[in-house]
Order: structure tokens, then C-alpha cells, then sequence
């Protein structure tokens, strides 16, 4: 976005498919001057803290999400002229929302709609941090792997290819060891590309299901799609309906559901509302 932009009242970009600043305000991210926003998300004890700390150097505040006790951390850095404003996330080893962790690190990737998510994975536990980075993949297509501890993974005789791993997850896998700096000059450029859109990432979701949960969410997400068109994510949504997600289902009765559709005007989510009411 360019300054002129970032001078506009936040009415104006209610449906930005950028940026959706009224839903970043509303979890307590203010994006004046800056040009994009990126979610660090990650488990606990993958070197989360310490990418964040190297990118951002002291150019960082802390402080509570709006409503909740839990610290927030936010900073932000410089590349090719833009300005990138970085969340860091609550480690947490799910986005199922069983915690207030999961729910927090939830709602920002999903509602939030951060430009990238950068999901920060200990390279020596790898399979164990592989279940976050599929939920997060479930729910944006916007994500950077940032592949961490490598040199440990060396010391313990690992070996991890990451162009295969980038090639079955559908988006880019930079590996780094960042308490030495290494690699972050490529993880920073490759936020950009995505940010920016030269890189397009195709990520991997789960498409195998047994066939009677298939059906189910295929009969859901239809009726979602329905009720709010250019959903990006409807079988997820869907999903998380049949397991009850009391956040999700606030999402839908309200509309709110309805901010992630880029463009859709309120009185089309208001109409939806109710098309799915009637239809469930």
C-alpha cells in the first residue's frame, strides 16, 4: 500500500483483501505506516522468540491482546522499501481453540488475515511441529515454513530436505538457524515475495476423509459457500462446525464470518446469515 493509502479512514478498507483493517484494529493492531502485517506463529521451544527478536531488533513493544491477559510482543522491520509490521503469536501446539493460546493465535491467522504467517518449526522435532503447520495451511495460503534449529538437526545426524518438503506443503520452506543469523536474509525475502505475490503458494489440505465425515462437510461447506460466496476456506469452516467450535459458530450467526469473503458487501453477509439458517 502506498502512504496515501495508509491515510485512509478505516471505513474505506472494511473490505480490503489486503488488509481488512478493521478486523486487525479490532485485535489491537494498528497498521498506520505500515504496508503489510505478518503472524509469527509456532510451538513452544522452536526459536520463535529469537526470529522474532532478529528481525525486529529494537524496534518492538510489548503489551496484553485486547481483552485477554496473555502478552503480546509486536515489532517490525524494513525490506525493499516497505514496511512490514510483525505479530508474534502465542506458541501453541494447536489451533484447535482448547486454550486461550490456541484461540488467540486462532482468531488473528483467521480473522485477522495477516499478509504472511510465518510458522516457525524445530527441525529436530519436525513430524511433532508438522501438525500446527497443517492446521495453520488449512485455514491461509499464505504461509512461510521457517525450518529452525538446523544446526542441532546436524549435530544429530538429521538430514531434512527442504525443496521436497516445500513441494509436498505447497508453500516455501526456508531453512535457518537464527540465533546466529543464518538464513533470516532469505526467510525476510521470501515473506516479501508472498506479501507481495511473487510467490504464489498452492499449500496442501486434506482432501481424504472417511466417506460419511466427507459427506457431512461436503453438505456443510456447500451451504456455507451458499451463504457466503469467495469464502477461501468453507471445507475448514465446515469441519469446525461438526466438532462444535463454539468461535466459529458466533462467526456464523453474527456474519463475521462473512469479513474473510474479499468484497462482500454487509448487506450481502446479512442475507447470508440468514440463507444459512434456513438451509441448516
Amino acid at each position: 500500500m502506498t502512504s496515501k493509502e495508509n491515510n485512509l479512514p478505516v471505513t474505506a478498507c472494511e473490505t480490503c483483501p489486503v488488509h481488512h483493517r478493521a478486523n486487525l484494529l479490532k485485535l489491537g493492531v494498528d497498521m498506520t505506516d505500515w504496508d503489510f502485517v505478518v503472524a509469527l506463529a509456532g510451538n513452544p521451544n522452536t526459536g520463535k522468540s529469537t526470529v522474532f527478536n532478529a528481525l525486529t531488533g529494537l524496534k518492538q513493544h510489548t503489551g496484553n491482546w485486547p481483552g485477554k491477559t496473555v502478552t503480546r510482543a509486536e515489532g517490525g522491520f524494513e525490506y525493499d522499501g516497505q514496511q512490514y509490521k510483525l505479530v508474534d503469536l502465542p506458541g501453541t501446539y494447536s489451533l484447535l481453540s482448547m486454550s486461550l493460546d490456541e484461540e488467540i493465535a486462532r482468531d488473528f491467522i483467521l480473522f485477522g488475515r495477516p499478509d504472511v504467517t510465518v510458522v516457525v518449526v524445530d527441525a529436530t522435532r519436525l513430524e511433532r511441529n508438522l501438525n500446527l503447520v497443517l492446521q495453520v495451511l488449512e485455514i491461509t495460503d499464505r504461509v512461510v515454513i521457517c525450518l529452525n534449529l538446523m544446526d542441532e538437526a546436524r549435530r544429530h545426524g538429521l538430514h531434512i530436505d527442504e525443496r521436497r518438503l516445500a513441494r509436498d506443503l505447497g508453500v516455501p520452506v526456508i531453512p535457518t538457524v537464527a540465533r546466529y543469523n543464518q538464513g533470516l536474509d532469505q526467510l525476510v525475502s521470501t515473506i516479501s515475495d508472498v506479501a507481495t505475490g511473487k510467490i504464489l503458494c498452492k499449500p496442501h489440505r486434506i482432501q481424504h476423509l472417511p466417506p460419511a465425515l466427507d459427506q457431512a462437510v461436503s453438505q456443510l461447506a456447500q451451504q456455507i459457500e451458499a451463504s457466503f460466496p469467495d469464502l477461501p476456506n468453507t471445507r475448514w469452516v465446515a469441519l469446525r462446525l461438526l466438532d462444535g467450535d463454539a468461535r466459529i459458530e458466533k462467526a456464523i450467526e453474527d456474519g463475521e464470518i462473512g469479513d474473510l469473503s474479499p468484497g462482500a458487501p454487509k448487506e450481502q453477509l446479512q442475507e447470508g446469515e440468514s440463507r444459512l439458517e434456513v438451509a441448516s
